[in-house]
């Protein structure tokens, strides 16, 4: 199938003329499938008037309207009678599944049997950028269930020669790591930071445990909470990327950026207007098309979809490690930016605050922020509660100073915003388990806003 750190080198080593080449093959096959066989496309194309035979390379997909989650919701029950987003014919679907539901009803996706081997085969690419391949153990950490990410990964460690261990949660029992001797653990920053402490109350070193990586995906992530992972662990941090919708992207051994699979899936990133394409290297709106091998199927097929989340693209030149796919930089959730008057600043910015080493000899790396204000009020409270070790002997002074150093050096524009007063911030701090978040139901939110 491919060599050691690819998993089809032909393709994930191709030329960048060619790889287009493939990417507009496939746009105009993808263009043709959606008219033939999705009903909502094919109404769509009808009403804003567009002519499929003009859809010819990936430039093209600038003139078709953007849809977005709300659009998903729309056109399926109880507001349709039936899923106008269905693509195949059910008799052909192999599984059916649902996001989580968190900004709505759940959206649902169905998939063929392809749609498996190539969303799958998305995860076996990045399996085996990280280094990963057979004799490897790893411990899938997140659920199984209607969403896709375990089951995906699951099939790629068939597809790559990999032994998986199903636990589904990060609170699986520490015998697992004595009795199976697992190497890698897939799971979110927070979950990989709980599994460490619960690793040293039952007496195992973290760094003795036998885990040579770790794979952090479900949530954007600072680059000092990796390191502090990395440290907490002693092994190599890797980042993926992905969601019901098809965009499973993810590093390689050089961290310079998460490879996106072109030939299955096309990325554009929009301006806020979106009605361009933003140049590389500045942040933007990511737009997906799930792209389909000539003659493939699919269950429910995406052009032109809005995310909700921002990245930009590190490069398109070759990688060090071969791979010839763009890189973009962490996608961060459009739904976790916040605004102080007109300037922004996202989740991921307060949480590199958070993680300094000089911060990480007291706090546990649990934290939450709440922002209030309002329009009768000239400023906006930014409230952050850290989790500490040892509240008493805790340097309140050294982490305030270090959390505002390192927040204002990413995001600089704001820091005139705190001088002038119209950005106040307070941190509190907690022993272990008195945040609010461990109240709360479900996945918490890291960042509230209450103005």
């Amino acid at each position: 199938m491919g060599s050691i750190g690819f998993f089809r080198k032909a393709i994930e080593t191709m030329p960048r003329d060619d790889l287009d080449a493939v990417i507009d093959e496939r746009v105009r096959y993808t263009i043709q499938y959606a008219n033939d066989n999705s009903p909502f496309y094919r109404k769509w194309f009808r009403e804003h008037s567009i002519n499929i035979s003009d859809i010819r390379e990936h430039e093209d997909l600038l003139q078709l309207p953007i849809i977005s989650g709300h659009t998903i919701r729309n056109n399926q029950p109880p507001l349709t009678d039936s899923f106008q987003f269905l693509s195949a014919k059910m008799n052909e679907i192999y599984t059916i599944h649902e996001t989580s539901g968190t900004t709505g009803n759940p959206k649902a996706f169905f998939l063929t049997w392809q749609d498996w081997l190539r969303y799958s085969e998305k995860y076996a690419r990045i399996f085996r950028s990280y280094g990963i391949s057979k004799g490897d153990r790893v411990v899938v950490c997140a659920s199984y269930g209607m969403n896709v990410g375990a089951n995906m990964m699951t099939l790629a460690a068939r597809r790559t020669g990999t032994t998986i261990i199903p636990a589904g949660k990060c609170t699986f029992p520490i015998r697992i790591i004595r009795n199976y001797k697992p190497t890698v653990v897939i799971g979110s920053v927070f979950k990989l930071i709980r599994l460490a402490r619960r690793l040293e109350a039952d007496g195992i070193d973290p760094k003795e445990s036998g885990i040579e990586r770790l794979v952090v995906g479900g949530e954007s992530f600072a680059e000092a909470s990796r390191k502090y992972l990395s440290t907490l662990w002693d092994c190599e941090v890797y980042n993926t990327y992905g969601s019901t919708e098809g965009t499973m992207c993810g590093e390689c051994v050089a961290k310079a950026g998460l490879h996106v699979p072109e030939d299955l899936i096309h990325m554009d990133l929009y301006n806020p207007r979106m009605d361009q394409f933003v140049p590389d290297g500045e942040y933007g709106r990511i737009i997906l098309t799930k792209l389909l091998p000539v003659g493939e199927r699919c269950g429910t097929l995406l052009i032109n979809y809005d995310t909700e989340d921002a990245t930009a693209v590190v490069s398109r030149e070759k990688c060090s490690c071969g791979r010839t796919s763009l890189r973009i930089k962490t996608p961060e959730r459009e739904g976790e930016r916040f605004f102080v008057e007109d300037l922004s600043f996202n989740r991921v910015d307060i949480e590199r605050g958070v993680f300094q080493p000089d911060n990480m000899q007291y706090l546990t790396g649990e934290y939450e922020a709440f922002l209030y204000g309002g329009r009768e009020t000239d400023s906006t409270v930014l409230r952050v509660s850290l989790e500490c070790t040892d509240p008493a002997n805790t340097d309140i002074s050294l982490i305030q100073e270090t959390f505002r150093k390192a927040f204002f050096r990413f995001k600089p524009e704001l820091r005139e915003s705190y001088i002038n007063g119209s950005l106040e911030m307070l941190f509190h701090f907690t022993g272990p388990g008195e945040l609010e978040l461990y109240k709360v139901q479900g996945r918490p939110k890291r960042v509230v806003d209450r103005r």
